[in-house]
């Protein structure tokens, strides 16, 4: 953050996209290593970079935060509970950061993506290349999403343009949460 202020005096916007998704059991089958990585890395990862970035964005009067969450904090995902518990944490740091830091112009939202063409996708397809079929299927529009889509909603979320919206969990998920 010192580099930051240094360099450009001032943070104006910050993207927290932390994930990983490595568990593939059922709740009772998962272990305690599983659940602290992922909690570290999407949990306490995000938190790490808010901690730092809104007292930077308080000495300017203010800014934008976009977390990313994902369709998994707004309902289950089976097999992944942990990764939903993890995301479902992220939107509790969006939602109370958005309220504890309004009035002092910090806005702090979460995109919330469906399957996105990424490489933690790849990979997971790769193990069980099924998956990539099934993953299509689950969103109304016929596909999964892209990476520039998703950057396309960070973008509106830290412009002018959304400056009466903070505290929001902006599904970007090609219909799915509709279904």
């Amino acid at each position: 953050m010192d580099m930051i202020e240094a360099d450009f005096g001032r943070l104006d916007c910050a993207f927290n996209n932390a994930g990983i998704e490595i568990e593939q059991d059922k709740l009772a089958d998962g272990n305690e290593d599983v659940f602290d990585r992922i909690m570290d890395v999407n949990v306490k990862g995000v938190w790490q970079c808010m901690r730092f970035e809104i007292p930077l964005m308080l000495k300017s009067g203010g800014g934008a935060i976009v977390n990313t969450a994902s369709i998994a904090a707004l309902g289950a995902a089976p097999k992944m509970s942990i990764y939903a518990a993890s995301k479902h944490a992220v939107l509790g740091l969006t939602r109370s950061a958005a309220v504890e830091y309004a009035k002092k112009g910090v806005r702090v939202n979460a995109v919330c993506p469906a399957v996105i063409d990424t490489d933690m996708f790849r990979r997971a397809a790769a193990i069980e290349p099924r998956k990539a079929e099934f993953a299509a299927a689950l969103h109304p529009v016929g596909r999964i999403g892209k990476a520039e889509e998703i950057a396309a909603a960070v973008l509106y979320l830290c412009s002018e343009g959304a400056g009466f919206t903070t505290g929001i969990a902006l599904p970007v998920d090609g219909g799915s949460t509709c279904i």
